[in-house]
């Protein structure tokens, strides 16, 4: 039974890692957006606790960011995309910020996180409506607004199971960072939170008891590797595709579907 069980959370997730693959590579949206809400809906169905059930789509989500992530930050650093300066003073304070994050979750009822969550993706839906106007070019803050940032980016998407990239996108594209280091800076980045806040949501998840097995603390391995599975190997297929469709207005579906999702989260 608990090998059937298995099997069908397995199988489950990588239907689940196709579809965030795909997107990923089509809207060029980070997965976390989509794993956390189909994780809450799909792991109850797996004799999930109810109080369990958002830390564990949380950390699974970061985890599968550490995995997909890691090539492509170690491409822009090929390519020459980060500048380490800046990276570094937000690799730092974003690490803690991840770490502090997940001891956070942990201490948070299930319904209170998923309220941080929903309000944060229906703030960034709305972001993704409007549109994008050209940067003009400001100085860069000083260093202490640079560690604020990461502290604040590194908390939020730790608590939200993302990589921060849809917080330090606009930020920095709004100092004039090049957005060609500012993607490359936030792939970087955004290892940096998923690695921290999967590091946390294992330390905090030991201590629990009711976890199902093949729980690495609050990450769920066949979940984790069903994801990594298959969405690693669709995302291609979605950068692909996006060539050929208009991006603008399926990210504008997109932002709306996301904005149904979270309310719907917050009202069941």
């Amino acid at each position: 039974m608990l090998t059937e069980m298995l099997i069908n959370v397995f199988l489950s997730c990588l239907a689940l890692g196709a579809v965030v693959g795909f997107l990923s590579g089509l809207l060029g949206i980070g997965g976390g957006l989509i794993i956390v809400p189909a994780l809450v809906y799909i792991l109850p169905h797996f004799n999930v606790t109810h109080q369990a059930v958002m830390p564990m789509a949380l950390a699974t989500s970061l985890a599968t960011i550490v995995i997909t992530a890691t090539s492509a930050a170690f491409a822009h650093k090929k390519n020459g995309n980060i500048p380490w300066t800046l990276a570094k003073i937000l690799m730092l304070f974003i690490a803690l910020g991840a770490l502090s994050g997940a001891f956070i979750a942990d201490k948070l009822s299930n319904d209170s996180l998923t309220v941080i969550f929903s309000t944060a993706v229906i703030l960034l839906a709305i972001y993704m409506l409007r549109s994008i106007a050209k940067p003009k070019e400001r100085p860069m803050p000083n260093n202490n607004v640079l560690k604020i940032l990461g502290g604040f980016t590194g908390v939020l998407a730790s608590l939200m199971g993302i990589s921060g990239g849809a917080i330090l996108i606009p930020s920095l594209t709004y100092f004039g960072v090049p957005l060609r280091h500012t993607i490359g800076v936030a792939t970087v980045c955004g290892m940096t939170v998923a690695l921290f806040g999967s590091i946390g949501y294992v330390i905090t998840g030991l201590q629990q008891p009711h976890l199902p097995q093949w729980s690495l603390g609050y990450i769920y391995l066949p979940a984790l590797l069903g994801l990594v599975t298959s969405s690693s190997f669709l995302a291609k297929y979605g950068v692909s595709v996006a060539k050929e469709l208009p991006v603008k207005t399926l990210k504008k579906f997109f932002a709306l579907f996301l904005i149904i999702v979270a309310i719907k989260m917050m009202l069941v």
